[in-house]
């Protein structure tokens, strides 16, 4: 099946695709190499999820939240690219998540966006490189952030 019949398929809705909130572009395509920005945990009515890991929220609930973020990346890509078919593959993905310093469960946290891109991808292609880390806050308390780099099809 096509990453779009992936996509349809899991039966997961999109937010809409998050417009900046600083100087940037969310969406950059250089060549065959697409730069997402960091993303954040905007839900399907455009409200975000926030909350500390470790104070607000557990490590289930935030793995939701990547989750979530993930769906954001998704909308972006759809917004500009018409067609998740046009992805070649998953290159790299950085994770940050908000929490206390003594968590220690970034990687199970950011396999929630992971997770999402393999089952869209498939394996081979939906899985890249990948950081994961721990940072002492994120914007509007937002419980995870992340950024991505796909590689075109030409």
């Amino acid at each position: 099946m096509s990453a779009d019949q992936n996509f349809e398929a899991l039966g997961l809705m999109l937010p809409p695709p998050p417009k900046p909130i600083g100087v940037y572009k969310p969406f950059l395509q250089v060549g065959n190499m697409v730069y997402v920005s960091g993303h954040g945990t905007f839900r399907e009515d455009g409200t975000l999820i926030i909350g500390k890991v470790g104070v607000e929220m557990d490590k289930d609930k935030a793995k939701l939240a990547a989750r979530q973020v993930g769906l954001s990346i998704i909308s972006t890509l759809k917004a500009n690219l018409g067609s998740l078919d046009n992805i070649d593959r998953v290159i790299k993905v950085l994770g940050m998540v908000n929490c206390v310093p003594d968590f220690e469960s970034h990687p199970f946290v950011i396999n929630g966006c992971s997770e999402i891109f393999a089952s869209v991808w498939g394996e081979e292609k939906g899985i890249g490189v990948r950081s994961a880390v721990g940072m002492g806050s994120l914007p509007d308390n937002i419980p995870v952030e992340i950024e991505a780099q796909f590689l075109l099809r030409m």
